[in-house]
């Protein structure tokens, strides 16, 4: 597969970063090679140049990449603004090749740059496509491992909360959606809705989800405003979807009316779906004063609603995501201690590993055990606070 070549981007005498060619499979240019005049720019675009896909995904990620890395080094704005998409491109196949936790981790670094900068970030929306693309491929490909590694990363209190927290959310609507009858834009759609929802407070977000202490009153009035801030904040940076901007802005209304800043009553599937993702990941995650709350009694409130009711769209989450997720800690029958690797034939009995005996010694080698044995069923959901052993991730993906 081919993607079109923008030849205006690629400055005279820089090297081109990758092999350029015509529809035909013709080789135009080497990668190394350069267009050495504007004639001869000219002769190359009646050729219609094109890359190979996957080197347009390199290129596109190097770029961005450069971007992020000259902002979290503070470079100044000239020089970040003058980054050429003549950058070096790494061996794409490597790069794709590379493992869940390197995936997770490097998309974590992206967007998180990207949301704390906010109205300053240069190129905002063609950046938040790739990774909303991005996101949306990992998790269709491979979602119970993206489960696992972002539960973990939910977990870990060196990683930026607000980020941990919109890709988190963002892949728990993209595995809903395709169930509840949204078209495929409204759920892509949605899930870019779910990448930026806190783009209007995020470093007060990070900050909030550290903090022992009550929220102060500038801080619930952050909190309040939040949702308007950051539809606004997107207008700025070129997002012009309505339904992108309405999910945004009423991120925190509810079917009752009860919710902020308008007391709209919300009932379409699209927010309502957005809420769910949005407390369940706020509801898992551990903060200092509480463990997370229980992976089970989230999913119990969320099935039943708020008036203890039967609620199709929770039943339909809870379907999905199970009672227990990937990545999330439970005891067992046998009163060992497993984490949730990949979720179940049935929402009670997922795949899980142990990692602490029934002596409560930790297991030099994580135990596969199956839950939908007696002796080995979950008994409970645990706070990750109530766990001591460090997972090593990568190595219980290579068990799984």
């Amino acid at each position: 597969m081919y993607k079109p070549l923008p030849l205006d981007a690629i400055a005279l005498q820089q090297p081109v970063p990758v092999n350029v060619w015509d529809p035909k499979g013709v080789l135009l240019l080497r990668k190394g090679e350069a267009i050495t005049s504007e004639q001869h720019r000219g002769l190359l675009m009646l050729h219609g140049p094109v890359v190979l896909e996957s080197d347009w995904r390199a290129w596109t990620y190097s770029y961005t990449t450069e971007l992020d890395r000259m902002v979290r080094d503070n470079a100044p704005l000239n020089r970040i603004a003058g980054v050429s998409h003549a950058v070096d491109v790494p061996n794409a196949t490597a790069r794709e090749e590379a493992g869940p936790v390197e995936a997770w981790t490097d998309l974590h670094a992206s967007l998180g740059t990207l949301l704390h900068q906010g109205a300053a970030a240069p190129q905002f929306f063609e950046r938040i496509e790739r990774l909303a693309t991005r996101v949306q491929g990992l998790w269709c490909a491979a979602p119970d491992n993206s489960f696992l590694v972002l539960v973990q990363l939910l977990f870990d209190a060196r990683m930026g909360y607000s980020t941990t927290h919109a890709l988190l959310s963002a892949g728990l609507c993209a595995l809903v959606s395709p169930h509840t009858g949204l078209s495929p834009g409204e759920q892509g759609t949605l899930l870019r809705a779910a990448l930026t929802m806190n783009i209007g407070m995020t470093h007060a977000h990070d900050a909030m989800a550290r903090q022992t202490a009550p929220l102060s009153s500038a801080q619930r009035q952050a909190v309040q405003e939040h949702p308007t801030l950051g539809a606004n904040l997107l207008r700025q940076l070129g997002v012009i979807d309505p339904l992108w901007l309405q999910l945004v802005e009423e991120q925190h209304e509810r079917p009752d009316g009860s919710g902020y800043p308008a007391g709209k009553c919300t009932t379409d599937v699209a927010p309502r779906l957005l809420q769910m993702a949005d407390v369940y990941v706020a509801c898992l995650s551990p903060r200092p004063g509480r463990g997370g709350l229980l992976a089970q009694q989230v999913a119990r409130e969320l099935y039943l609603g708020p008036d203890q009711r039967p609620d199709p769209l929770g039943a339909l989450f809870v379907k999905h995501v199970g009672f227990y997720p990937p990545g999330s800690y439970v005891r067992l029958a046998n009163e060992e201690v497993a984490v949730v690797t990949r979720r179940g034939p049935k929402a009670n009995t997922p795949r899980v590993f142990s990692i602490v005996g029934r002596q409560g010694m930790p297991l030099g080698e994580p135990t596969l055990r199956d839950t939908q044995d007696p002796a080995f069923e979950v008994k409970a959901s645990l706070s990750p606070g109530d766990v001591r052993v460090v997972v090593n991730v990568p190595r219980l993906l290579t068990r799984r």
